[in-house]
């Protein structure tokens, strides 16, 4: 090894050791951000009767779970296909089977590890790396489009309703972060020179708080961006939107049929007070382990505020079949995905 890539190598293996470090970090303030707000909310809620929750958790047939695994693995494929609608050679298959590898990365070691479990898997199955680091990169910008946007549709719940917003005024700043995302996008995707000038605008913008960024790699990767995804984009955008809308709706039928099986009602609280609640929490997932919670805290916080406080113990024990199922499951399947992802490479190397 030459001098100069060995001086290259010692850099990337200390600048991977600062980012896994800072990574770290900002897991655990996050987690502890989460703590107090979670504590916060649940104390104003008021004081949980556990035994309460025991109860309507007995209240589960040996069929339910079975329900509840079915429409989570609908979930899965749903929040899963844009890879595929993104990248050329990548299946809905394959697409389930790397995002579900990716989110069991992501559980045990902080970024970037889980993009690097995606390229590997990608690199795999043939898919160059340039066309699958851009692919992942727009299946996570549209998620963030519809993770923020999701209140938009809270908004249109609550006037269908005829109920007034109250604080949830504030979740207007999450529907603008979900905009600029849309726009910054389409800005990169419409032409070369507007790609190289938005990548140069959000570097002297991140320069503010990063003087070492350098500008022109932002705007050399803005480029490459729009050249990789530029042909799978006019019909992969409007349909990546539509699955992950379809993943929300999933994701509501999961947390609906959860909080059905615990015993809570149409009559104690509707689907339409259930959906207000949970597409106003819903941004909090970007915190970790999809915001538990900070989000379950709030989602209980707006059932109670509906159905009143006799309902809370059903409300929690719902909520903690919803978290066993999102959280876990995916888990487990993404685990039994890395194996038969590992055999495969396996077979494939030794010719069988």
């Amino acid at each position: 090894m030459t001098p100069d890539a060995s001086r290259e190598s010692t850099s990337l293996r200390t600048a991977v050791g600062r980012t896994g470090r800072h990574a770290w970090l900002a897991r655990l303030a996050l987690l502890c951000l989460a703590g107090v707000v979670t504590f916060v909310v649940f104390r104003l809620i008021g004081r949980i009767d556990w035994a309460a929750v025991g109860e309507a958790l007995s209240h589960l047939a040996w069929w339910q779970p079975v329900v509840l695994l079915t429409v989570l693995l609908v979930r899965q494929v749903l929040n899963a296909l844009p890879l595929a609608l993104y990248i050329p050679g990548v299946s809905a298959f394959r697409a389930t089977v790397n995002d579900l590898g990716a989110i069991v990365m992501g559980t045990v070691a902080p970024p970037p590890s889980d993009l690097a479990l995606r390229m590997a898997m990608f690199s795999s199955w043939g898919v160059p790396t340039a066309k699958g680091l851009a692919g992942t990169l727009m299946n996570t910008l549209t998620f963030y489009i519809v993770r923020f946007g999701a209140p938009l549709t809270g908004f249109a719940l609550l006037a269908v309703a005829g109920r007034p917003p109250g604080l949830r005024w504030v979740e207007v700043l999450s529907i603008a972060v979900a905009a600029s995302i849309l726009v910054g996008v389409l800005l990169v995707v419409r032409s070369e020179g507007l790609a190289r000038s938005t990548g140069s605008t959000a570097a002297r913008i991140a320069g503010r708080v990063r003087p070492s960024l350098d500008t022109q790699s932002w705007a050399d990767a803005c480029v490459d961006f729009r050249l990789n995804i530029d042909s799978r984009f006019r019909t992969g955008f409007p349909r990546s939107l539509v699955a992950l809308c379809g993943m929300l709706v999933a994701d509501l039928a999961l947390l609906v049929l959860a909080l059905r099986f615990v015993g809570l009602t149409s009559a104690d609280v509707g689907i339409l007070d259930i959906a207000i609640a949970y597409l106003f929490a819903y941004p909090f997932t970007l915190l970790p382990f999809a915001g538990i919670g900070v989000v379950d805290a709030l989602i209980v916080a707006g059932l109670v505020d509906v159905g009143g406080t006799l309902i809370e113990a059903e409300a929690v024990a719902g909520l903690l079949v919803w978290r066993i199922f999102t959280i876990g499951g995916p888990i487990l399947l993404g685990l039994a995905a890395l194996v038969g992802w590992r055999r495969s490479v396996a077979a494939s190397a030794s010719g069988g």
